[in-house]
């Protein structure tokens, strides 16, 4: 359940109000929905959930690491600075400077898979479905190929695969998004 949903189901229960127990009704099931939709058009024009914001973070959302076995990659101090700057110029969707800020940072760590794959992201964000394409699957080449990062590669590369109306890619990047995942030994 979302946090606006956890919050507003209560008040609304307690009006008892039968159009406002409808309306909570029809959002939690809307929640409810089985597939995830980008929205994405050749254009690049957005219906439904396929606005710049939130394809980023759909990506991120198929990140979120649960009961899994997940590789973290050990991070370079040197461009912990330039990673809080990114975050912040992306914040305030200045993407243009966030992008020259990791840029400036794989100078450092060329090779480092997640700060590829946040590049990637933010080519979803500008709509440069190429460079969003190459860049994820460059993060997945470097990267551990399971777990979260895995998973943002993958639906990154199926975004932008359905911008450019590439279903058969946009298919196979969906299939590789399942493979991401790695149960952890069984303990006993």
């Amino acid at each position: 359940m979302k946090f606006w949903q956890a919050t507003l189901l209560p008040s609304v229960v307690a009006t008892r109000s039968p159009g406002a127990l409808v309306v909570i009704a029809a959002a939690l099931l809307a929640g409810c929905s089985g597939s995830i939709s980008s929205g994405i058009t050749e254009s690049g024009a957005t219906t439904r959930q396929g606005s710049r914001s939130s394809m980023v973070q759909m990506v991120r959302a198929a990140g979120q690491v649960g009961n899994e076995l997940d590789v973290q990659p050990l991070r370079d101090p040197q461009v912990e600075d330039l990673r809080a700057a990114a975050a912040q110029a992306e914040q305030r969707s200045d993407f243009a400077t966030a992008q020259r800020i990791l840029s400036q940072a794989l100078l450092t760590t060329p090779d480092d898979p997640d700060l590829l794959q946040w590049k990637a992201e933010l080519a979803l964000a500008t709509r440069d479905w190429a460079q969003a394409e190459q860049l994820a699957m460059r993060s997945y080449d470097k990267g551990p190929k399971l777990g979260g990062l895995c998973r943002r590669n993958w639906t990154t590369i199926r975004f932008a695969a359905e911008a450019r109306s590439n279903t058969g890619a946009a298919t196979q990047a969906q299939q590789h998004v399942s493979a991401c995942t790695v149960a952890p030994p069984t303990r006993m």
